[in-house]
Parts: structure tokens; sequence; C-alpha cells
């Protein structure tokens, strides 16, 4: 059991993310991270437009990317999303692997609003055996985190938010080469501002928007009883923008793209002994040991590799939605990141239907053949929201 307590947990981390890598030698490696469910986007609407989210249209979803996007949302709006994964393995009797979100936000004087999330991940069922594979036990980790924001207006265009997250990642129990593995546990906070604004160079009404968030930034993560072991969250910079235009009554066009960089420690590349063994010492890149605060700014130019390295790490998204008559949707994306750093590549097509305030989405992801993110996967949503802001 001691042998196999980690590896399975970290195996059943990389499946939630869908950023597993393939056996293979190579010098330029991802950013290492933990509680890496923070970083799925659950809303069924922007995954359909293949994981985009900063330049559509307001609403409560709006927690999990950007918080300042709400006090252009309306009144008040909740929102509810499911998303089940690896459904080939669940009917194989892995469990019942998925992610669910429900967030709510409450406008004050349209200037100021706040907002609650939460988001939890249950990986399913991991067998853990012993080395003649007989089973010594089943376990089901789990992850979630609780959100509370705060959102204001800086004038009749511009917003900012703050964000305090609650985070705990339970992937594992038992001990390992002598350490007690247990739950981490961290608190993190997000910032975030946005901007929108109308403008009528095809039509009537078309609306532009942009943001910029930092999401995720905390302290460090801690699996086992040893002090010097932590890893760090999946701390980010995500910058995106969109545009609707041709908007009559009839039809809507939003283009949405956007970009995310990972604002910690790049893996260097160390010194192999003889027997083409790493050591400690590193040959090129800085020590990934750090703070967290010093992670943040030195994660944008510590890659061994130089510019060229660092530009890989960010990954690009971009989206388009048809809207007829504000009440039907049909959505299409993709998503890309680079193969030495994860991976994740990926269509997206969406669909969605709007009667009075409630609105129902769909998103199905598509990896493409060649991505580590191998399996399909679903999305859905349920918002509501009274007195949207247009």
């Amino acid at each position: 059991m001691k042998k196999y307590i980690i590896p399975l947990a970290l195996c059943s981390c990389a499946l939630l993310a869908g950023e597993h890598v393939l056996a293979q030698k190579q010098e330029q490696k991802p950013p290492s991270v933990g509680a890496s469910f923070l970083q799925i986007n659950p809303d069924a609407r922007t995954s359909g437009m293949g994981d985009a989210p900063t330049g559509v249209e307001p609403d409560a979803n709006a927690l999990f990317h950007n918080a300042a996007k709400i006090v252009f949302a309306g009144d008040w709006g909740v929102s509810a999303s499911y998303a089940p994964r690896m459904w080939e393995l669940n009917n194989n009797g892995s469990g019942n692997t998925a992610l669910f979100y429900v967030a709510g936000f409450k406008n004050f004087d349209d200037k100021e609003g706040i907002g609650l999330s939460m988001k939890y991940f249950h990986h399913g069922d991991v067998t853990f055996r012993d080395d003649n594979g007989a089973v010594l036990q089943q376990y089901k980790p789990k992850e979630f985190a609780v959100d509370a924001s705060y959102a204001r207006k800086l004038g009749n265009r511009l917003a900012l938010a703050i964000s305090l997250r609650y985070i705990r990642s339970d992937l594992g129990n038992g001990t390992f080469n002598g350490l007690q593995q247990k739950p981490a546990q961290a608190g993190a906070g997000d910032i975030g501002l946005y901007y929108q604004n109308n403008v009528d160079h095809i039509d009537f009404g078309n609306r532009y928007s942009w943001g910029v968030s930092f999401t995720n930034i905390g302290n460090k993560l801690k699996y086992t009883d040893d002090a010097n072991r932590k890893t760090f969250l999946p701390m980010n910079l995500r910058i995106g923008g969109g545009y609707s235009f041709v908007h009559t009554t009839e039809h809507t066009f939003t283009l949405a793209a956007e970009v995310n960089k990972l604002l910690v420690p790049t893996p260097p590349i160390y010194v192999e002994d003889n027997n083409g063994v790493p050591t400690s010492e590193i040959a090129k890149g800085k020590d990934p040991n750090r703070g967290v605060a010093a992670a943040l700014f030195s994660s944008l130019w510590d890659a061994p590799d130089g510019f060229r390295e660092e530009i890989r790490e960010f990954t690009a998204a971009g989206g388009i939605e048809y809207a007829y008559q504000h009440q039907f949707f049909v959505r299409a994306g993709y998503f890309r990141e680079h193969p030495n750093k994860g991976f994740r590549q990926h269509f997206a097509a969406g669909i969605g239907a709007r009667v009075k305030m409630f609105q129902f989405d769909m998103a199905y992801v598509m990896p493409t053949d060649n991505s580590q993110f191998r399996r399909k996967s679903l999305k859905f949503s349920l918002l509501y929201t009274l007195s949207p802001e247009k």
C-alpha cells in the first residue's frame, strides 16, 4: 500500500485536469501545480467557445474567471453547472468522476456587487493494491473550493473585483516513503479588472470588452507531514476580450479570445550523473523552491530555454457565438497548449436556449488526436438572471 498511495493519487489528479503527459524525455517541461481542478472552466457556454470566457456577456459564471464582470450582469443571478468526466472510465466501474459548480451574485445601487460560488470535484473510486495485486482499500479522492467576491464599478464602464477562496484537496491517505499523506488546504485570492462599452460601427448596440485577472494567488499546498514538500496552487494570469457585432433584434455574433499563463516556476534542467540520473545541481534555469511572491514575478522569465520557452507556456483560446433573437445559441471554439507544456488541445462546440430569465447551455469538448487530453467531455449549465443589462 505504501508503494501505491502517491502514484495513484497523482494519477487521479492528472485525469481530473486532462493534463497527464506521456512518459517521454524532453528538456522543456510544464510547470507543476496542485489542485489543478481550479483551472477547469465549469461554464458550458464559454466552454463551447474554446474556453475563452472573458469577452462574453457577463453572468453569474463570471465569478470563476473575472468577478469584476458581475456589476454589469443585472440585479442578481444564479447558476449551476455539471460536467461528467471520463465517462468511458465511469462505465467500467471507476465511480462517478464529475465536476459540480454553483454560483450567485447580487448587485447594489448599480455600482457594487457581491458573489458566492463553490466548485466540487469528485475523482471517482481509486483502488489501492499491494505488490501482489490484492485490494487493500477503496478511496474516493475529492477536492473543493469556496469563494466570496466583491466587485465595484470605477466609472460607468470599468470595474474592479477581489475574491477570497478556501481550497481543500483530498487525494489520498496512508504513508509513502515514511511520510504520512493528508488532505491539503490553502487560502487564495483573485484580482480582476473588466471594461465594456458599446459602439455603432456596423449596426447598433455593438459591444466590446476586455479584462485582466490574476487568480488562485495563495499559499502552497502540503500533502504530507514534511514541511519541505509543498506544491504551488495554479496561480494564473488571464487576459481576454470580445466583440459582439451585427447586434440587431434578430442576429448577434460574438467573437472572444484570450491567453493564460501560469505564474509558477518553470522546472529547470538538472545536471545528470554518469548514469543519466538527474542530480540536484541545476544546469539551466532557476531553483523552483521559492516563495509565492517571488514565483509570481520570476515566473515570467525563469524558463531554462529563455524567451522562446516562456512564450510556449501561454495557452491560447478563441471562439464564436451566434445568437438568434437572443434566445437560441450556437457556438464553436478552439483551445491550444504547446506540446511541451501540457499539450491540451481541443475543439469545442455548444448550443443554448433562453426562456425568459432562464438559460440552458451545453458544450461538447473534442480533444485533437495527438493531444494528451484524450477523453471527450460534456458540460451542462443552467442560469437564471434577473433584469440582465444589455
